[in-house]
């Protein structure tokens, strides 16, 4: 899809930087320019399409749809709306805790803050632009899963009984947008670009660069060896690197991309990711003003028991 743009960072790395391509340097600078270049055209046209349809899921609206749902059709619905809701688990928060103060049931909102950080429309995007759509859709696919699953196993330890008090005293998620015309949407969606564009392009930046570097000067064999697809430590190993460190999505697959280049078993680098975006420590101390440890270790340790099924799965079928 992307032969054009291939073609054209190789002019411009030979041309205009004088490097050859067989070269390391040479070869990180491609990548670098490249993926960068690739990805603002994908994620600005998938941004603005989800935030277009976005538009009809106000929060008000998205709220009351919840709370008309049980069972596992809740856990479903709320993976559905965490795919079309922020980038990030930080920002995926305050939303959160609005469901918890309208009261939707707690094991419901942990579907939506699993799976919201994992799998969004930019996710997606670059996942097939890097990978393909197979990897893509069983990504996304996999990210639900891992939302509804550990929603519904969260929502048996009655983990009502865990919330700090000052959940309950806040306004709860009653702003209510009204509707929008034809124009409005486009405006709003085009809006958003910029909007998301902003705020993300430094990590998306700093992720591609430390791709290009473990693309270009990365050992293979050794990083294939002991981080290999048929080492199944080393998803464990990701997971536990991962959770340290925080960056939405978009930061990571780069790193990802460049991993899984030089010998990195799929699952492991796709484990890294989804640690990273789904249980940061910014997002622990987040959670932490309305949670108590108890259920912040119950929601750490069943996402991470997913995410190693995940990155194992992907390891066996990839």
């Amino acid at each position: 899809m992307f032969t054009w743009l291939d073609n054209l960072m190789t002019l411009l790395v030979e041309n205009v930087f004088g490097l050859s391509r067989e070269t390391h340097l040479g070869e990180s600078v491609h990548f670098f320019f490249y993926d960068t270049v690739k990805i603002l055209i994908l994620l600005s046209f998938m941004i603005f399409v989800i935030s277009y349809l976005r538009s009809y899921f106000q929060p008000q609206k998205t709220k009351a749809m919840l709370e008309k749902i049980h069972g596992p059709k809740a856990h479903f619905a709320a993976s559905f709306m965490g795919i079309i809701t922020p980038f990030c688990s930080c920002s995926s928060v305050p939303i959160f805790i609005g469901f918890i103060e309208a009261g939707i049931p707690l094991g419901v909102t942990f579907s939506f803050l699993i799976t919201s950080p994992i799998v969004n429309e930019a996710a997606f995007a670059v996942l097939w632009a890097a990978f393909g759509w197979k990897v893509a859709v069983t990504y996304v696919a996999m990210g639900v899963v891992i939302g509804v699953v550990s929603g519904m196993i969260i929502g048996r330890f009655k983990p009502e009984d865990h919330l700090e008090e000052a959940v309950f005293t806040g306004e709860g998620f009653n702003k209510v947008r009204p509707d929008m015309s034809q124009p409005e949407r486009l405006a709003y969606a085009g809006e958003h670009v910029k909007d998301i564009i902003y705020k993300v392009w430094i990590y998306l930046v700093i992720g591609i660069a430390i791709g290009a570097l473990i693309h270009g000067w990365a050992p293979e064999d050794v990083l294939a060896k002991y981080a290999g697809s048929d080492n199944p430590l080393s998803v464990v190993i990701a997971v536990l690197v991962g959770i340290p460190l925080y960056a939405n999505a978009l930061g990571t697959i780069p790193i990802a991309e460049a991993l899984i280049g030089k010998g990195v078993g799929l699952g492991t680098a796709l484990a890294f990711m989804m640690a990273v975006t789904a249980l940061s420590m910014p997002e622990m101390v987040l959670l932490r003003k309305v949670m108590k440890p108890r259920l912040i270790a119950i929601f750490a340790g069943t996402a991470s028991l997913g995410i190693l099924i995940v990155g194992w799965t992907f390891n066996l079928i990839f």
